[in-house]
């Protein structure tokens, strides 16, 4: 994988600043050594946020998929999922080298994070001022990765796609056959991290640069950089299917990637730039405390209104950059850069589609931060008005976002709450009395059905779920799949229960689209209170409350 050895901005255009210091070689040395210094500070920076969790639901989906990797399971034949398999196996790896922890898994997503922000530079600087660039890479931490701390797929595949980019960008650059063959692979790899980011990214690269072909004279893809693109591309992908069909699992595997485009799309659409408040939220934010208070917590959450709207300037820009290479005979490479990267861009809104919610598009951050780089300090602006405006626009950008920032690294730094688990020690702001009872009544191996979604539960006490599924989603997951965890738990009478009975509450909040009916009826949960019985009410750092449970004929511990 590309590293941040290898980025650099050898190429960074002439108008960013005076040629003739851009030629010294103290300038040369400091453009070669920015993005490794953007890299272990914001490396240095993500490590605060290592040990501070506040459990969410969806972190331990890919983490306990990992654990049944490492248990000799297979993906798709022996367990449920519908994300294609590279984080899977990425953690697999990670955890047999460096030790199957909490900490190993949260280090990662920092030198992710701290890669992407490099990324977020170099691709910045190629039309920004220094200044301007650093400044998106620092948000790219701060107001990013930063943002939602957690170890999901998608900061992997942002990261690939990222690569994916810059690869792209350099082969523009260079034409050089290794940059195709890093394009293909790059592209091949985020779909086997995320098939959605992965279409979006082929669908970006091939529609920029069909665009760029049919609207200027050169001449991009010669055979040999063809057959670089199209060898990058395969490797990965017949590595993946060969493997599958050693295990048998090669049919089971493509019905899993498809699965979503039948069941995921319903209960989690949502309207464009979705903020996933709660009623409780919208009054605390808008309507609690004294008028200072309350505009300072506006300013905060202001960020994420305003993201959303970075896409849709790259949009408008790709448009804007077509019009202009139609009226001029020759390309710069400026116009080139902007075509392809805005397309790009353009392929990875449209993977967000079903889900346009902030969250989808904080994942995506250290991409739609160059466009921010761009509003605030493009070097080939001619608009008055623009340029007028930038001082302003980028003070209060600083402001807005600089809060939100610290907001971020107060609650790190405030969690105090110390709990040692079977993975590792990790700090909450509030008191979790599940992972406690949990680890003193359930053993290390032995079976826990955490029900409906909360599979860091296991990760963190070393349990495992009795069924296929270590989350589940009504009015998402099918009935199929409902009937699947009674049976497990039908033929694992001794395996207790964490339940979450008022987890239907958040549906509202986080998927709207889900049907009335499948919250109404929901098996699995009408089968748990018919036959279980409750021993001790738990609750969350969060305020979430569990009922740790076990069948009626059985003794509570």
């Amino acid at each position: 994988m590309t590293t941040t050895a290898h980025i650099t901005t050898e190429s960074s255009r002439q108008n960013t600043a005076d040629p003739a210091q851009l030629n010294t070689p103290a300038a040369n040395l400091l453009e070669r050594a920015t993005p490794a210094l953007i890299f272990v500070v914001c490396l240095a920076y993500l490590c605060i946020f290592l040990r501070h969790s506040t459990l969410e639901p969806d972190e331990g989906i890919i983490i306990q998929g990992a654990e049944r990797v490492l248990h000799g399971e297979v993906p798709y034949r022996d367990f449920f999922s519908f994300y294609t398999p590279g984080s899977f196996y990425l953690f697999s790896f990670l955890f047999s080298v460096f030790g199957d922890s909490f900490m190993v898994a949260r280090a990662s997503l920092a030198v992710a994070g701290a890669i992407c922000s490099a990324v977020t530079y170099v691709l910045a600087r190629r039309v920004c001022s220094f200044g301007i660039s650093v400044f998106a890479a620092v948000l790219a931490t701060i107001a990013g990765v930063a943002f939602r701390f957690l170890v999901l797929h998608n900061p992997y595949s942002t990261l690939l796609a990222s690569l994916g980019l810059y690869a792209a960008v350099r082969f523009l650059e260079t034409r050089k056959s290794g940059w195709a063959f890093a394009i293909g692979s790059l592209a091949s790899l985020t779909f086997l991290f995320e098939q959605s980011k992965g279409a979006g990214l082929g669908v970006g690269l091939v529609l920029g640069f069909v665009l760029l072909q049919a609207l200027g004279p050169t001449r991009f893809w010669r055979k040999h950089a063809l057959m670089a693109l199209g060898f990058g591309f395969a490797w990965p992908v017949v590595l993946t299917f060969g493997f599958f069909f050693a295990h048998h699992a090669v049919h089971v595997m493509v019905q899993s990637w498809l699965w979503p485009l039948q069941h995921y799309t319903q209960a989690n659409r949502v309207p464009y730039g979705f903020q996933n408040w709660s009623d409780h939220s919208r009054e605390m934010i808008f309507h609690t405390g004294p008028m200072w208070i309350r505009a300072v917590k506006i300013l905060v959450v202001t960020p994420g209104l305003l993201l959303p709207a970075l896409p849709l300037i790259a949009a408008g820009m790709l448009i804007y950059w077509c019009i202009r290479l139609r009226n001029r005979p020759v390309a710069s490479s400026d116009s080139q850069y902007y075509l392809l990267t805005c397309s790009v861009l353009v392929g990875l809104l449209a993977s967000v589609a079903v889900r346009p919610d902030v969250l989808h598009f904080m994942y995506l951050a250290p991409l739609w931060y160059v466009v921010l780089a761009w509003v605030l300090g493009s070097n080939g602006t001619r608009n008055r008005t623009l340029l007028a405006c930038r001082p302003l626009l980028t003070g209060f950008v600083i402001v807005i976002f600089g809060l939100l920032g610290m907001a971020l690294l107060l609650a790190a730094t405030g969690a105090h709450n110390r709990i040692d688990t079977s993975r590792g020690t990790i700090l909450t702001g509030e008191a979790d009395t599940v992972l406690g009872y949990l680890q003193a009544h359930v053993p290390p191996g032995g079976p826990l059905l955490v029900y409906p979604y909360l599979p860091l539960y296991n990760y963190l006490t070393a349990t495992r779920s009795p069924s296929r599924f270590d989350y589940f989603q009504p009015g998402m997951n099918t009935p199929d799949q409902a009937q699947n965890i009674l049976t497990s738990l039908r033929s694992n009478s001794e395996a207790p229960v964490l339940f979450e009975p008022w987890f239907p509450e958040k549906f509202a909040n986080s998927w709207p689209g889900t049907p009335l009916a499948a919250i109404a009826n929901d098996p699995v949960a009408n089968y748990i209170v018919q036959n279980y019985r409750i021993c001790k009410m738990l609750a969350s750092p969060e305020g979430w409350r569990f009922h740790y449970m076990v069948r009626r004929d059985r003794e509570c511990p």
